[in-house]
């Protein structure tokens, strides 16, 4: 019996999602022993640090160096990542594979809704470009910085007297608390991370058995959303820790992708829409984002990287 070792960070959404992964696999492949390793990342071992510096000190993210380090040396043959926590740059001799079918892309309010916050409201979230939404939105309210998992995190409205807080849609329905959510956040307004929602497929180019028996695995049209949104977001030079939207939606063979830049408080915001082929995802980021440099995105993510 063959076996294929997969890697993935402990949180229960972690957990989560490589159930949702391999259920589908352990059907196709019933002679195919799958293992779940959990790796504690630099992100998941400081929890009071500014994620910005936690990133820095994790090599450009912090969920993610460690899985990637164990996938190099052999450790593990597959890592389940988020693909919102991955750089853009793939490290040499690894390959990213077509995601599965994408999940809600959407960002949610949780403990009220955002007509409903009241003024001044306290709303939980460490997340650069929430914040820059939030406040170009409800200027008014106050960002409160808080870490950790998504229970952890639902917790705080209690232990920190907070009036919301701001999460991945995808994450809080993927754990089962559908009914903790105020508001799903209007996404013309609220673009989330790139790749949000999305499963990011790790694997050795030199693995050949991960690749026979991942294939067929991936969604195309999920593959050609998020690969412009990713290629978008590398060709701004940005990176987790900066406040940048994008969402990528094929409609047949036309791909549109919306991109949005957002100064730190608020006050200033560029945004770009583009249609091309579903074939040519890269070509249609790299467009959306010439267009927010000439709109002024520049400007802003240079004042963004100054501040934090």
């Amino acid at each position: 019996m063959s076996t294929l070792v997969v890697g993935s960070r402990a949180s229960h959404l972690a957990r989560a999602q490589v159930r949702e992964f391999l259920a589908p696999l352990r059907e196709r492949f019933p002679d195919v022993a799958f293992r779940h390793r959990v790796i504690t990342e630099v992100g998941d071992q400081d929890r009071r640090s500014a994620l910005r510096e936690v990133s820095e000190r994790g090599g450009g993210s912090a969920f993610s160096v460690n899985q990637v380090n164990a996938l190099v040396s052999g450790e593990v043959d597959v890592i389940v990542h988020s693909l919102k926590d991955l750089p853009t740059a793939n490290p040499p001799g690894l390959v990213l594979l077509p995601p599965p079918r994408r999940a809600d892309v959407r960002d949610a309010l949780c403990g009220s809704t955002l007509a409903g916050l009241p003024y001044g409201g306290r709303v939980g979230t460490s997340a650069s470009r929430r914040i820059a939404q939030l406040l170009c939105v409800r200027p008014d309210v106050v960002p409160v910085a808080i870490r950790g998992n998504v229970p952890t995190r639902l917790g705080k409205l209690r232990t920190h007297q907070l009036d919301a807080v701001v999460l991945a849609a995808a994450g809080i329905k993927r754990l089962g608390r559908h009914e903790e959510i105020s508001e799903i956040l209007p996404i013309g307004l609220f673009p989330p991370s790139p790749g949000q929602g999305a499963l990011g497929i790790q694997i050795r180019a030199d693995n050949g058995l991960a690749r026979e028996i991942l294939a067929g695995s991936g969604d195309p049209v999920t593959d050609a959303e998020v690969r412009a949104e990713r290629a978008m977001l590398a060709e701004l030079h940005g990176g987790c820790s900066v406040p940048v939207g994008a969402f990528g939606e094929a409609d047949g063979e036309v791909l549109t992708l919306h991109g949005q830049v957002t100064s730190v408080d608020g006050g200033r915001q560029v945004e770009a829409r583009l249609s091309g082929p579903l074939s040519e995802p890269e070509k249609l980021g790299v467009q959306v984002a010439g267009l927010l440099l000439d709109r002024g995105a520049e400007d802003i993510l240079a004042e963004v990287r100054v501040a934090v």
